[in-house]
């Protein structure tokens, strides 16, 4: 490697991440991680710099669902590390595969108080799937690869790869650091300190192979014939199924057409949640959107594909008692969690739903009363939101704000979501134009996703126009990537909904301990910040103005501008009671 000095480490390192397919790497620079960096954009890599780290983890996260590749984030040594650790989280418990690599002091100095020198792997390990340190050189694109490997297999999840500062830089360089270290003198000690030093440099710094082959994705076993057999045997006999897809169906972004299409052909009345929403597009006759937790009480045969029975289905109580249960789930500790099913498929949970549409006769007919049934239910509920949509107010109405935000938007968007009640009303309303279309954090339901959100989905939908949906609670976390989006020509839209406080906690907090302590906060010119962040900003203080104010936002974008819409929300009821744990 001596006489390279566009080839070390950091280069090596960065040359693999290209290797893997990846396009866009995210940091937050540091002199640990600087070679990394350098060797990225060197490599054609895109390296967008944002200012929180967490925000780099976010914006791997949602490249890589959005992707179907792993999602790379670099930062550097302990603080730049610890401040991911809510994102790397999010990514576990989200099931996404991210790659995190954390500079970290030089190997020769760990333990004696070096600059930013922890035990981050003992900090990081609980939060990922793997975690390693390099020691030479020529461990870290093998390391790499392994942690791709990781990242993708079984459950997908994140992983982080430990690399010390001397074995990013040049090798002359590091020899220079270390040879100064060591003194000249010829006493014994310092006689000692050379050997040393050149020992270590020797040992990390040692033949390093021309060549490592990348890994290939490790292939998920197919569905079983007999349980597919068994759940169309099961649909055959069932008057009301449902079936409910999460996050883990569409893990595999190639695959989401022919889910889509199968699902299509099953006809099972059908409700979508996480990362699957907009599978079916904005509108399809299998697809219902309101009043899920009735439907699945009702059923006699319900499919959870990728869907576990924790608090978002009441720990499976929102299942009628007397419904068989089927779960295909790429864990079977998740297939099994609170409620055993009647039948439990471990694996690719779009592959299982694939093989039943394909195995499945077409006979819709079967279940017409019971789709009219949950038609009624669901124009119910819309009618309800329309009418609620259409109160008067003085300031903005949240729930016609999100229906003139479902108008506005084209059919490539892609939606954001950041926020508690804000967000959750927009739920009801935004459609998601098709597939893998829409983020929000998933189980974990951090804030402070948005920034991050929205660049990663830039780099994995270019030219699309992402909208973000905060909170104005949620906005704070991430309102400084304004600035990235301008240095980086993202013309992101993001709509503030701003009623001055957290509203999802306030409402209940008030209501059963009668106290608002902690949950106000102002009507802050987020507009204005974002205009001295170098975006545009627009202040929308009336329902009457929003059209117009959304449309200018649009026109902003498409000039390569990023924009922020501040809307001045009145308070409603429409979630009072809403609260998870």
């Amino acid at each position: 490697m001596e006489g390279e000095p566009d080839r070390n480490g950091g280069a090596r390192l960065a040359e693999g991440v290209a290797a893997l397919g990846v396009r866009t790497l995210f940091t937050l620079c540091g002199g640990h991680i600087s070679p990394i960096l350098v060797g990225a954009r060197r490599a054609g890599l895109r390296v967008v710099d944002v200012r929180d780290e967490a925000a780099a983890v976010f914006a791997a996260d949602a490249a890589a669902r959005l992707s179907g590749t792993v999602g790379v984030a670099v930062v550097t040594a302990g603080p730049g590390v610890t401040n991911a650790l809510t994102a790397l989280q999010n990514a576990y418990l989200a099931q996404s595969p991210v790659i995190l690599i954390g500079g970290a002091a030089p190997a020769v100095l760990r333990g004696r108080g070096a600059l930013q020198d922890i035990d981050q792997l003992g900090v990081v390990r609980p939060h990922v799937k793997w975690a390693a340190r390099a020691r030479r050189v020529r461990d870290l694109v093998p390391l790499l690869y392994e942690a791709a490997a990781r990242a993708q297999a079984d459950v997908p999840g994140p992983v982080f790869l430990d690399c010390a500062l001397d074995l990013l830089y040049d090798e002359a360089i590091v020899r220079e650091w270390y040879g100064a270290g060591g003194g000249s003198g010829r006493a014994l000690r310092a006689r000692i300190e050379r050997w040393y030093l050149r020992r270590h440099v020797n040992r990390m710094f040692g033949t390093v192979s021309a060549s490592v082959e990348v890994p290939t994705p490790r292939v998920t076993p197919a569905p079983r014939a007999d349980q597919i057999a068994k759940v169309v045997e099961m649909l055959t006999a069932a008057e009301r199924p449902v079936l409910l897809l999460g996050s883990q169906a569409v893990s595999r972004v190639d695959r989401a057409d022919a889910l889509a299409a199968s699902v299509g052909a099953l006809g099972v009345p059908t409700f979508l949640s996480g990362m699957a929403r907009g599978l079916l597009g904005r509108r399809h006759d299998v697809l219902y959107r309101h009043r899920r937790r009735d439907a699945l009480r009702d059923a006699d045969l319900v499919l959870l594909a990728g869907v576990p029975c924790d608090f978002r289905l009441d720990y499976g109580r929102h299942i009628g008692r007397g419904a068989r249960l089927v779960a295909a789930n790429l864990s079977r500790r998740e297939a099994r969690r609170n409620r055993r099913p009647t039948l439990t498929a471990v694996g690719d949970a779009g592959a299982f739903v694939t093989a039943v549409g394909d195995g499945a006769a077409s006979d819709w007919g079967r279940w017409t009363a019971w789709r009219a049934e949950l038609r009624a239910r669901d124009e119910a509920r819309a009618t309800e939101i329309a009418r609620m949509a259409a109160e008067p107010g003085e300031r903005v109405n949240p729930i016609a704000l999100c229906r003139a935000i479902e108008e506005a938007a084209p059919d490539d968007a892609v939606f954001v979501l950041d926020g508690g009640d804000f967000v959750a009303t927009a739920s009801y309303v935004l459609a998601p134009r098709g597939p893998l279309r829409h983020l929000d954090p998933g189980v974990f339901g951090t804030l402070g996703v948005g920034g991050g959100f929205a660049l990663g989905a830039a780099a994995a939908r270019p030219g699309a126009e992402i909208w973000v949906l905060y909170g104005d609670g949620a906005a704070a976390f991430s309102l400084a990537e304004f600035d990235t989006f301008v240095r980086h020509g993202i013309p992101v839209i993001a709509v503030v909904g701003n009623d001055a406080s957290w509203t999802q906690i306030a409402r209940d907090q008030v209501t059963l301990l009668g106290d608002d302590v902690g949950t106000v906060l102002r009507r802050t010119d987020y507009h204005v910040v974002a205009q001295g962040l170098g975006a545009n900003g627009l202040l929308a203080t009336h329902t009457a103005q929003v059209p117009a104010i959304l449309a200018e936002a649009r026109a902003l974008a498409g000039r390569g501008r990023p924009v922020l819409v501040n809307a001045l929300l009145d308070r409603t009821e429409f979630r009072r009671g809403s609260i998870s744990m």
